[in-house]
């Protein structure tokens, strides 16, 4: 039974075989590094390394499971928003189709915004990579479930050539320990299965003790309140608990971004 991730994938790929045959790779390829000169590497994975609880905030219109969030979508001024509440890294989401999203969001936000930003995205080709990094971003979702292990290794290697960090996502065991061995330093665990669109936080609980504290540990989706920072934390590992937080809509929703991203910080010190 096919779901709505393979409907994202399958559209993913046509995505990728239409940008390749419009753009030769090595024409990519030399954009991504013109456009890497005189960056910081890593600055991505250099924020979250930060002491206490980072939040990366999602610039994100719509969504399969919730449908648009906001038709007004002024994307820079929330990206300022995010930017002057605090955050300190910045998700795009440039899925056209199924999220509504657009490089052209990501491109300009990385021209007009100081704070790292990471391409969310359904990367299921090498040359995505590229593309983000030419389009301005920090940072690179790889998602292992839309990855063989060969693939995302050379992903990673292609992140690391042009100093992009690289977020990989898991939802079980199997796929941390594969994100372990190809040499992945920031893994993320997704609280919303792709498959059905559910969320339960539990799954960060559940996967954080499998997680090397040699590697950032960013929890994605479902996060709220100070009560689900706190159910993080305290279920976590020593000072290793979380390391970040990504957080879409309920950022995307909230009308005063500083007070909400001060309530979610609010939440760490009282779990400390």
């Amino acid at each position: 039974m096919s779901t709505i991730l393979d409907a994202i994938a399958a559209h993913a790929h046509e995505r990728a075989r239409i940008a390749a045959a419009a753009l030769p790779f090595a024409e990519l390829e030399a954009r991504a590094f013109s456009r890497r000169e005189g960056k910081t590497p890593f600055a991505f994975e250099r924020a979250l390394s930060a002491p206490g609880l980072s939040l990366v905030c999602e610039v994100k219109k719509a969504s399969p499971s919730k449908g648009v969030i906001t038709e007004d979508f002024p994307y820079l001024q929330i990206a300022r928003e995010y930017e002057k509440a605090g955050a300190q890294a910045i998700s795009v989401i440039t899925e056209p189709k199924y999220f509504l999203g657009s490089d052209d969001y990501l491109r300009e936000i990385a021209e007009e915004i100081r704070l790292p930003a990471l391409r969310k995205d359904f990367v299921v080709d090498r040359r995505q990579v590229y593309e983000a990094a030419a389009l301005g971003a920090e940072a690179v979702l790889l998602i292992c479930a839309l990855l063989d292990r060969n693939t995302l290794a050379q992903c990673l290697r292609d992140c690391d050539r042009l100093g992009v960090s690289a977020l990989v996502e898991t939802r079980s065991e199997v796929e941390i320990h594969t994100a372990i061995a190809v040499g992945a330093r920031v893994i993320g665990v997704n609280n919303r299965d792709l498959r059905t669109f559910q969320v339960d936080l539990a799954t960060s609980v559940r996967l954080r003790r499998f997680i090397p504290d040699s590697a950032l540990f960013v929890s994605e989706s479902g996060i709220k309140t100070r009560a689900d920072i706190r159910t993080l934390t305290e279920h976590g590992a020593g000072e290793h608990a979380l390391d970040a937080a990504l957080i879409g809509e309920s950022c995307m929703r909230s009308s005063d971004k500083a007070r909400y991203l001060a309530g979610l910080r609010g939440a760490e010190e009282n779990a400390e």
